[in-house]
Formats: C-alpha cells, sequence, structure tokens
C-alpha cells in the first residue's frame, strides 16, 4: 500500500558552497512558525525579507531544499520585533494557510534538528562542549571523540479493523471530540510488530492478528518516526487503560467522529479506509 507522493522537501545536511539572500529561513518560536502574510496568502520568509532581523547568516542550519529554494533554519524569540507583514503561526496550521503540505514536513524537520542541537551542546560521555561534524549530520566530542547524531524515536500506529469497522479512540491529550488510532513507542529489544500488538493490549484490551505495515512518516514533536500499520481484531473486549486512552469503539466508514488532518499519518490512514468503502 501506497499513499504518498513525490515530496517537494528534500532534506539534506550538506551546506552550499554559497550563501544567497533569497534562501528560506524557518524561524521557530517553540511550536509556532515564522511566515511572510501577503495579498495572496502566507509563505515562508526569505533571508532577504528580515532587513537585518538576523545579523549573521553563519548560525543558520541547512536543512536542505523545498521546489529548488535552499532552506536554513532558527531559533528566534517570540517577542523579536519583526518586519511589517510578518507573524508566527502554530506549525499543525500552515497546511491549512499555504496549502502546502510539505511546508509542514519541512517545518517539522526544522524543529527537529533544532531541538536536537539545543539538547547536544556539550557531550553527554565528558561534558565538553560538542561541535558540528562537516561531513555528516552529527555533533562531535572535541575531547573524548563522542560523536552524537540526531535523535529519532520510533513509534508505531495501527489502523485496527473488525469486518467493515475501524477502531477509533480519544486519548486524554487531544482536543474534545477528537479521535485518532492507537500508537506509542517502541521499547528497546521488540519488533515493530510486538509492538503494535503490545500496544494494543495494554491501551485497549484487545488481541489483533495479521498485522501488515503500510506506511511511514516523520513526527518531529519532537522527534518521532511513525511506522504506521494495519492488523485485524482477533479476540477480547475494547477496555481502555484510563491513562492515555479514555473511550474508544468501532467506527463505520460512513459515521466517523472527528479525525486528525491529512499531515498526520492517522489522518491518511483513517481517510484511505473511508475513501475504500
Amino acid at each position: 500500500m501506497n499513499i504518498e507522493k513525490e515530496h517537494k522537501y528534500i532534506p539534506s545536511y550538506s551546506r552550499p558552497d554559497t550563501f544567497t539572500d533569497q534562501a528560506w529561513i524557518i524561524a521557530l518560536a517553540e511550536n509556532k512558525v515564522l511566515m511572510k502574510r501577503t495579498e495572496t496568502g502566507y509563505s515562508i520568509p526569505a533571508y532577504q525579507d528580515f532587513k537585518g532581523v538576523l545579523q549573521d547568516s553563519g548560525d543558520l542550519e541547512f536543512i536542505g531544499t523545498y521546489d529548488g529554494h535552499d532552506c536554513y533554519c532558527k531559533r528566534i524569540p517570540e517577542a523579536t520585533v519583526l518586519p511589517e507583514h510578518f507573524e508566527f503561526v502554530e506549525r499543525r496550521e500552515i497546511t491549512a494557510l499555504t496549502k502546502e503540505p510539505d511546508l509542514f514536513l519541512l517545518a517539522g524537520n526544522a524543529n527537529h534538528i533544532l531541538h536536537w542541537y539545543s539538547m547536544n551542546q556539550f557531550c553527554g560521555r565528558c561534558g565538553h562542549k560538542t561541535y558540528s561534524k562537516e561531513d555528516e549530520r552529527a555533533k562531535v566530542c572535541p575531547a573524548c571523540g563522542n560523536i552524537i547524531y540526531p535523535r529519532i524515536s520510533p513509534a508505531t500506529i495501527t489502523a485496527i479493523f473488525k469486518d467493515e469497522q475501524i477502531l477509533l479512540a480519544h486519548n486524554r491529550k487531544f482536543k474534545e471530540g477528537l479521535y485518532s488510532l492507537v500508537a506509542g513507542f517502541v521499547e528497546a529489544g521488540e519488533t515493530l510488530e510486538e509492538c503494535v500488538e503490545r500496544e494494543i493490549m495494554e491501551e485497549i484490551g484487545i488481541k489483533v492478528k495479521n498485522v501488515r505495515y503500510f506506511t511511514s512518516q516523520p513526527w518531529a514533536f519532537p522527534d518521532s518516526l511513525m511506522f504506521a500499520f494495519t492488523a485485524e481484531y482477533e479476540s477480547g473486549e475494547i477496555t481502555v487503560d484510563g491513562d492515555e486512552i479514555t473511550d474508544a469503539g468501532w467506527y463505520t466508514a460512513d459515521c466517523l467522529p472527528d479525525i486528525p488532518t491529512r499531515d498526520s499519518v492517522a489522518g491518511k490512514l483513517i481517510r484511505w479506509y473511508r475513501d475504500k468503502q
């Protein structure tokens, strides 16, 4: 199964030889992205748009290209005095504002890399200050040689089917009325399939079979990599854990509750189920 298409965003660590004023700057403040508001909508600002707000291009982190544009990222205080027509928007709102789903991926990777940089300014082995390697995306300690790569936290998310129904659950952290798929982080020593079965049993109390890989997606909140699966109900009664999951049930394609957007692999997978019925 494949629900993906070719992406406009191409991640890369190799900084271009030259820096131009037309380079895109993904400026982040917490989970907000600085956007330029125009008569036709919202866009990622270029370096030239900042008019002195960013004094030095040397501290910008290169994260790849988007439709031919070199892309750099940086954290800035939300209280920064900004040029006219600039505003911070929530990362989750980017697709709705721009109609460009890949900008969500671009901003996500910017957040992932900047979060990793902030957490690894010093070596976890000996405490010395680290610096960036030139030949790969990594930090290295000059004292002990420890190399630190970006943290990627694998997690599974699963669409469970019973006859023509899909199981959807409400997580305590969701907004009221929002339902999604069962997900959880992979434990050390277990396979992805074992993670699927364990998380479903822990959170929902049922057993599944025929676990099949569907697709994957980086999910930079702040550093997850989601592996999406489908599975079939085998046995048991729905019994939510009451900790993470507060409600769950079986739904048909023509009677779904509020579900995640297409930016998430959960939203894509649920819509795939709905559209094929």
